[in-house]
């Protein structure tokens, strides 16, 4: 049963690494993890006896090498041999090879300046000697960068050590040397880091043959110093002298345990000591631990196959493949896209995004915050100064006096300023276009995209058809404004008209005069010191009235008044008939000579008191149909865009896609095949059927 259970995990394991989804299942999986020159590479060899792994000063170990071994049974006859997996078919039994092609495909994908690579190796070892294990070996860690190594090259193992052994189905193989501070071991620090109860961590003490004279390691073994559940075994590699005297592993492991039976404070622990217990531990540890982890892995398989048949599903359905349904397949991607394309303004789409707005919840705020805003702040009477409209006033009624305040001057100033509300409402229309263009760009599902140029088709279609409308959209939205401009309709019922303007105009008067008869009443009391009594009150209210500003007629009397009340003054009093006929000559020939004078000068027009009242009428009028204007394009604006442009596009998106893209000479160059999203969509099949295998697997071994 153990070596069926490792066997099915090594299975596995080779089966991910083959398509590159290794990541997506925590394997139950020995890690080793040792400082530089701790002698983690020895204890390897010593477990697989036999001399493989590259040697030599500073990092050797630079990729992760995932190492299977396999028990040879039935078959004492056969020699042992190494296979890996990126030279597939090719047995390797010379194991110096096996040490040299290690380092070639360290340096083919690290490269040749003591870099590491996250990429591992994989190796399977068959032999007679082993039993069945797997384990990773990991580069040794390190603190000071030497030579040609990367300046974080520190960081980058921990970083590499800490992704495998964070896993919480890896058991963590932590090697520490016995001749040195076990307190400082950075291999049982980070094991502790993430392991900090201790479950899944097994200890190995290397050198400790090297010890100083009179001391030992046997609390660290016994577990009395550094408890850890599986516990410390204590090993003793080959020294630098027998490697180079090439003393042979079956030498190396008499030796081992001779040094325990022999070694006053160990000699009671043998048993539990050395390489050959190393191995056996490793092999129940990990059989356990497979065993206990299986009934997780297969849920977590399940997961998965879900997962993969909803991705593969997205890349198409198999039912539709062929040339006999290439016409059905077309049809469904059109009706696929053109639905798409409708949820997306209709906002029932199921991919909604959470972050911004988008698709008819972006139009609408389009239509009530930024085509709403963009028309409040136009000012009613922008570019409007006071001259202009006395000008206007004045050149409306020739050579005349109006008794009126003259309507013609009104329909001149207020064409203008409706004129102002066409550029927010067009650059509406563009707005509202160009979100329809990016719902388009961005419609299309993976099984959509498989086909790009179909893809591409499918966006040239609709934006055809997204420009044809923006034309009369616009053009719709330009007549509004110049139907406003065309009549302006004074009988407006939200209009006031010339007497409400009137009227209101006089009741503000009357309320300014009054707040000021209270303001000047207030300083005169102020003035007096004191509180006065009601007579002198009343007194100095009328005092100061009456010194403060000449009677006045109403305001309707401005427009109203009899003329013959003016008397003529300045150059009318000097035009005028005197009574005098002796100085009639005399006069007309002064009045001639005051008028070329005044000719020559700037005819500027001097403002009076009627002519203040006239301007501030018609800035009134101006602003009460100006906001019935902006509050009609407002509202009829949005609605011409929804009409001509949103609901035309989105109620005949489908039939245009159909009638151009429907057409059997086009079939084959619509449905070419990206060749990326083909090798993505044969990965994923892969991997799913992958996942059902080990799903299978795992159920038999249950």
């Amino acid at each position: 049963m153990s070596e069926s259970t490792i066997e099915l995990i090594n299975k596995i394991q080779d089966a991910f690494t083959t398509i590159g989804g290794n990541e997506s299942l925590d394997l139950p999986q020995i890690i080793t993890v040792g400082e530089q020159s701790s002698g983690k590479s020895s204890v390897l060899e010593h477990i697989v006896q036999r001399d493989f792994l590259p040697r030599g000063s500073g990092i050797v170990t630079r990729r992760p090498l995932v190492l299977q071994l396999v028990t040879i049974r039935n078959n004492p006859e056969a020699y042992d041999y190494a296979e890996f997996l990126h030279v597939p078919h090719q047995k390797f039994y010379d194991f110096d090879e096996v040490r040299a092609e290690i380092a070639r495909e360290t340096d083919r994908v690290a490269g040749k300046n003591k870099g590491i690579s996250r990429t591992p190796i994989n190796l399977k070892i068959y032999s007679k000697n082993v039993l069945n294990l797997t384990i990773i070996d990991l580069p040794g860690l390190t603190k000071i960068p030497l030579g040609d190594q990367p300046h974080d090259i520190d960081v980058q193992i921990k970083q590499l050590v800490l992704d495998y052994i964070s896993k919480s189905n890896s058991i963590i193989l932590a090697v520490t040397p016995a001749n040195a501070d076990l307190a400082n071991s950075d291999s049982l620090k980070l094991a502790r880091k993430v392991d900090p109860a201790g479950i899944r961590t097994l200890g190995v003490l290397t050198k400790l043959d090297l010890m100083d004279a009179g001391t030992h390691a046997l609390d660290v073994l016994t577990g009395k110093s550094f408890p850890l559940k599986l516990g410390f075994i204590g090993v003793v590699n080959r020294s630098q002298q027998d490697i180079i005297t090439n003393k042979s592993m079956e030498d190396a492991v008499k030796s081992e345990q001779l040094f325990f039976q022999t070694h006053p404070s160990y000699r009671s622990i043998s048993q539990r000591c050395g390489s050959l217990y190393l191995s056996k531990q490793l092999n129940q540890i990990l059989v356990n631990h497979i065993r206990e982890k299986l009934p997780d892995l297969r849920s977590k398989l399940s997961s998965l196959i879900g997962q993969t048949q909803h991705e593969l599903s997205q890349y198409g359905d198999p039912a539709f493949t062929g040339s006999i349904h290439r016409g059905s397949l077309i049809l469904k991607l059109l009706t696929m896209f053109s639905t798409e394309f409708i949820s997306s303004i209709d906002g029932t789409s199921s991919s909604i995004s959470t972050k911004e707005l988008s698709g008819g919840a972006r139009i609408y705020f389009i239509f009530n915050s930024i085509f709403g805003t963009a028309l409040d702040s136009i000012q009613p009477c922008a570019n409007l100064t006071d001259e202009d409209i006395r000008t206007a006033i004045r050149n409306s009624t020739g050579p005349r006096c109006s008794l009126f305040v003259p309507e013609l001057a009104f329909d001149l100033l207020v064409r203008p300023q409706i004129k102002l509300l066409e550029a927010p409402s067009l650059r509406c229309v563009n707005l509202a276009y160009e979100e329809l263009s990016k719902i388009c760009h961005t419609c299309g599902t993976k099984e959509i995209t498989r086909f790009p140029k179909l893809h591409a088709k499918l966006v040239e279609v609709v934006s055809e058809l997204l420009q044809e409308r923006a034309g009369p959209s616009s053009e719709y939205v330009e007549s509004l404004i110049a139907v406003e401009c065309a009549y302006i309709n004074t009988n407006h019922p939200d209009f006031p008209g010339a007497s409400g303007a009137l009227l209101e105009m006089q009741k503000r008067h009357k309320e300014l005069e009054i707040s000021e008869k209270k303001r000047l009443a207030r300083q005169q009391m102020m003035l007096n010191g004191g509180e006065p009594t009601r007579t002198h009150r009343s007194m100095s209210v009328s005092s100061v009235v009456s010194n403060s500003s000449p009677p006045k007629d109403s305001f309707l009397n401005y427009f109203f008044q009899p003329n013959n009340q003016n008397k003529p003054s300045g150059l009318s009093q000097l035009l005028s008939v005197n009574e005098d006929t002796a100085g009639l000559e005399k006069n007309f020939a002064t009045s001639v000579s005051i008028m070329q004078n005044e000719m020559q000068k700037d005819m500027k027009i001097k403002s009076t008191d009627r002519d203040d009242k006239e301007v501030e009428l018609i800035r009134y009028l101006i602003t009460s149909y100006f906001n019935i204007v902006r509050k009609s394009i407002q509202d009829l604006v949005p609605k011409a865009i929804m009409h001509l442009l949103v609901n035309f596009t989105r109620e005949n998106v489908q039939n245009r896609l159909v009638s151009s893209l429907y057409r059997e000479e086009l079939f084959d160059q619509l449905l070419k095949e990206d060749p990326n999203i083909a090798s993505e969509r044969a990965r994923c099949k892969a991997m799913l059927d992958i996942y059902k295998n080990v799903f299978t697997l795992i159920s038999d071994a249950m």
